[in-house]
Order: C-alpha cells, then sequence, then structure tokens
C-alpha cells in the first residue's frame, strides 16, 4: 500500500541499509586477503533483479598504504 500511495517503506530502508553493511564487510574481507590495508575509490553499486530483489555490490581498489618517511 506504501508503495502506492507514496512514502519511505521503513522496513525495506532497514533491509537495504543492512545489504550495504555486508557489501562494504566482504570488501574489507576480500582487501585484507589480499594482503591490502586500504581501499581507495570505494563505491556502491545496486541493480533490480525482476521485481522482489535488489543486488547491492561494495568495489574499490586494493591497496597497501605506507607512510612517507
Amino acid at each position: 500500500m506504501r508503495t502506492i500511495v507514496g512514502g519511505e517503506i521503513h522496513e525495506y530502508t532497514q533491509l537495504l541499509e543492512e545489504a550495504r553493511r555486508h557489501a562494504l564487510d566482504r570488501l574489507v574481507q576480500n582487501a585484507t586477503a589480499m594482503g591490502a590495508n586500504a581501499v581507495l575509490m570505494m563505491r556502491y553499486d545496486s541493480a533490480e533483479i525482476g521485481n522482489t530483489m535488489s543486488e547491492i555490490v561494495a568495489y574499490g581498489t586494493a591497496a597497501v598504504i605506507e607512510p612517507v618517511a
């Protein structure tokens, strides 16, 4: 009903926020597994799969940052 009348669907918003957190956590885990200690130019991308699902992806460049001596 809210999608027809308008307004935020709080439960859906909460699910999307949780999905972004999971995508970010996976990005950090993958970068760490590659030996990185930083991720540069991080972005989120999302797409709808059919009319019922959304896909959220986090991506960036894994890097090793060292202090300048």
